[in-house]
């Protein structure tokens, strides 16, 4: 199913879904399968598998030098998809991104997802590599997320990228998108981070999954300027719960959302992670009920590989 039809059959009680991502190069699935086990009892009716671009690393060659090599350590998103639906019988919203791909490898991942029966896909642009200061995509790929999303509804319409045969069956995809309450880090104001929006919106995109906040007014501010500008679609708020000290400095920084001074006290009086896992639990909570309280179609939690802290606030609010 779409995730919009999960939303639409729901009749406005608020559902659970949580977004995970692929184990490094080389380890084992069953430590993935360990933290979504958990929180299968919450009834997640979709499960984000994340995507990473590759990566530069340097190898060592000896005598002092060093080659420099693309790689991407985090592979697997469609086939962890696909196990997930297998294993679980949930569905699974890959996400696909403009950056390190072009626009072929683009529809080659989106035949597959439609071959196994995956319906839903996160349509986003990426993040800029880590020596590039602004995002710059690979050559002959899309260049921003509007331009990813009319790809994806191209195929829903039955457009390929070379039409030199017949089309008969044309794809199906829900299209989720991301949306940003504190504004999108490139852009100069709120107002005109939802032009973009609303953009990707008139090109296609079903729903929109917000990025992580910790102030509720912002997510509704966000939902209400959106709607006077004619995005109707549902907006999912997304949550992450601090869980060590170094949060207070990197989420800022990474992210540029704003953390209120009450959560920053209560974190720096904590003496371990222990008590500010504690701390992040009880922060999410309470975030989750104001927003389930509101009527949210979903709650959307970003695990970040780890579904303890998830489950002890899921089990208070589900």
């Amino acid at each position: 199913m779409k995730v919009t039809e999960h939303i639409t059959e729901a009749k406005g009680k608020t559902l659970f879904s949580f977004e995970i991502i692929p184990p490094q190069k080389g380890k084992n699935i069953q430590e993935l399968y360990d933290n979504i086990d958990p929180l299968m009892e919450f009834k997640p009716p979709f499960i984000d598998v994340t995507t990473s671009r590759e990566e530069y690393i340097y190898i060592d060659k000896g005598n002092g030098l060093l080659d420099k090599k693309l790689t991407r350590m985090r592979p697997g998103t469609l086939g962890i998809c696909a196990s997930i639906k297998h294993k679980y019988n949930v569905d699974t919203v890959p996400h696909l991104l403009c950056g390190g791909f072009t626009k072929e490898e683009t529809e080659y991942m989106l035949v597959d997802c439609h071959y196994l029966g995956i319906n839903n896909v996160m349509a986003l642009r990426g993040d800029a590599m880590k020596d590039e200061q602004s995002f710059i995509p690979k050559a002959g790929g899309n260049c921003f997320a509007t331009d990813l999303v009319k790809q994806i509804d191209d195929l829903n319409k039955g457009r390929y990228l070379h039409e030199m045969m017949d089309i008969d069956n044309k794809a199906n995809f829900c299209i989720g998108v991301a949306g940003y309450p504190e504004k999108h880090l490139e852009s100069p104001s709120l107002i005109s981070d939802l032009k973009r929006l609303k953009e990707k919106v008139d090109a296609g995109a079903d729903y929109v999954v917000t990025q992580m906040f910790f102030d509720n007014s912002k997510y509704f501010e966000f939902v209400n300027k959106a709607r006077e500008i004619g995005i109707t679609i549902p907006i999912i708020p997304g949550i992450k719960p601090i869980a060590v000290h170094r949060h207070l400095q990197v989420l800022p920084q990474i992210f540029r959302i704003d953390l209120p001074e009450d959560l920053i006290d209560a974190v720096e009086k904590c003496k371990n992670n222990a008590d500010i896992r504690q701390v992040g639990i009880e922060w999410a909570i309470q975030q989750s009920k104001e927003l389930k309280e509101a009527g949210v179609p979903v709650l959307h939690y970003y695990s970040m590989g780890k579904s303890e802290n998830i489950r002890q606030i899921a089990s208070t609010i589900f």
